[in-house]
């Protein structure tokens, strides 16, 4: 099976209530502890590079990984460029086999922010690709994406619709209470998703597909795994997945995971240096490290996101 675009997998889950996972990959024992999970679960799947990734792995090395996971699965997957930010750099995805790609201008004025993603659907549709864009912006770390929380905002639900018509956009990133990155609410805090955002931009778009970013929400057992093994983790933090699942049964189509991941695969190998100082091969640490990976994406699929079984 081929690599396919997320048009007819967002069409599903909107009608169907469910979200597809969009799960940032950097390695091969990434890409396979996501695959695995999905498969058993047979759900859709977007694997999705960052420029970052990509400059760490190589395009190529990416590539061909997916390219072994189509193989692996048989699975509908689609490869998607995550917070691509210029024209250039979304091009190189596209000419290079990606199927979806987004471009986030949304840091720019929203005259500058329309042009720069208007140019980008241009020439995806062109090639057959769809596009992600952005309104309003997400406070938080992730790779090179960096915005304080006095910089973010939420989305303005009276600017979508105008944003999509004039640039013809696939679905839309939109701001309204997630924040990148794993450090992100100080422990204690109780953080509120602005489900009225999402109403409001629902009615404005009726059938779109809406995607959060920032949506990380680490479970306990890892804090704890982490702290018992070295590191210095406050506590459990996160967007509740509660609200990730009541957003999922609405507009929102696509739900991006990272930071889960990286929590997940460090957490094992951590334990396993811990418990095995005298060990040196990858591939002992790397094998857990793989399977913590699938466990967690397995809960996610199941839990959140409630597309086990949509592929």
């Amino acid at each position: 099976m081929p690599l396919v675009t997320t048009k007819d997998m967002f069409e599903r889950a909107y009608n169907g209530g469910y979200a597809i996972g969009a799960f940032n990959v950097n390695n091969m024992e990434i890409v396979q502890g996501i695959t695995e999970a999905a498969r058993e679960l047979n759900a859709p799947l977007i694997l999705q590079v960052s420029k970052g990734a990509r400059k760490y792995a190589s395009h190529t090395y990416l590539i061909k990984l997916v390219e072994a996971a189509l193989e692996e699965t048989g699975l509908p997957i689609a490869l998607h460029l995550d917070h691509g930010d210029s024209y250039e750099l979304c091009k190189s995805c596209i000419d290079g086999g990606f199927t979806s790609v987004m471009i986030d201008a949304s840091s720019k004025p929203l005259e500058e922010n329309i042009a720069i993603t208007k140019k980008v659907v241009e020439y995806a549709h062109d090639n057959g690709v769809v596009v992600e864009a952005e309104l309003g912006t997400l406070a938080g770390i992730e790779d090179e994406v960096k915005v304080k929380s006095e910089d973010s905002s939420y989305t303005r639900p009276e600017d979508v619709q105008e944003f999509v018509e004039r640039t013809g956009c696939d679905s839309l990133a939109i701001a309204i209470g997630t924040s990148h990155g794993a450090y992100k609410f100080k422990p204690g805090t109780n953080p509120q998703l602005r489900f009225d955002i999402l109403e409001d931009v629902q009615k404005r778009l009726p059938g779109f597909p809406i995607v959060l970013h920032g949506s990380s929400s680490v479970p306990q057992y890892l804090v704890e795994k982490i702290n018992k093994y070295g590191g210095n983790m406050p506590g459990a933090i996160g967007v509740p997945e509660d609200q990730l699942r009541r957003a999922s049964q609405m507009a929102v189509c696509k739900i991006n995971i990272d930071s889960d991941l990286r929590l997940a695969m460090t957490a094992s190998i951590r334990e396993y240096m811990y418990l095995h100082p005298d060990k040196f091969d990858p591939r002992e640490y790397l094998r857990p490290a793989r399977e913590a990976i699938k466990e967690l994406v397995s809960h996610k699929i199941k839990d959140v996101l409630g597309c086990d079984g949509k592929a």
